[in-house]
């Protein structure tokens, strides 16, 4: 099997459930938000865990075609500098963080994006295999 194609299969699944999770418990989330950067444990080990995730992708897919794929490194890419952010700059990113927990809609858009792009990887990994 196609190292794209696996971890599409675990993409894919995962941000549609986190996905719909959001859209179906904004308030939910926005207290989630506030409350995650009161404690610097949790916001160090995920940092750590969202950085180890990263960094995974991009060493198994670091593929920059101009297909499918490439969604798969772009997501690996940020999902590596945010997991260092996290534990280098967590007072920083916990300032922007509140900037949106103030109007989470704002974040459903992007969110919707990443949605999709989600059913999409779902597809790809389960659905064609290519």
């Amino acid at each position: 099997m196609d190292g794209s194609v696996l971890i599409a299969k675990f993409l894919g699944p995962f941000i549609v459930i986190i996905g719909t999770g959001l859209f179906l418990n904004v308030d939910i989330f926005r207290r989630i938000g506030a409350d995650f950067f009161k404690n610097p444990a949790l916001v160090f080990i995920s940092g750590i865990m969202t950085f180890l995730i990263g960094l995974a992708i991009v060493i198994f897919n670091n593929i920059w075609a101009a297909d499918w794929r490439l969604i798969i490194t772009i997501f690996g890419w940020l999902t590596l500098i945010k997991g260092a952010l996290l534990v280098v700059l967590p007072d920083r990113l916990a300032g922007i963080s509140k900037i949106f927990l103030k109007n989470i809609r704002v974040m459903l858009v992007p969110w919707a994006v990443i949605f999709i792009l989600g059913i999409f990887l779902t597809y790809k990994g389960y659905f064609t295999g290519v």
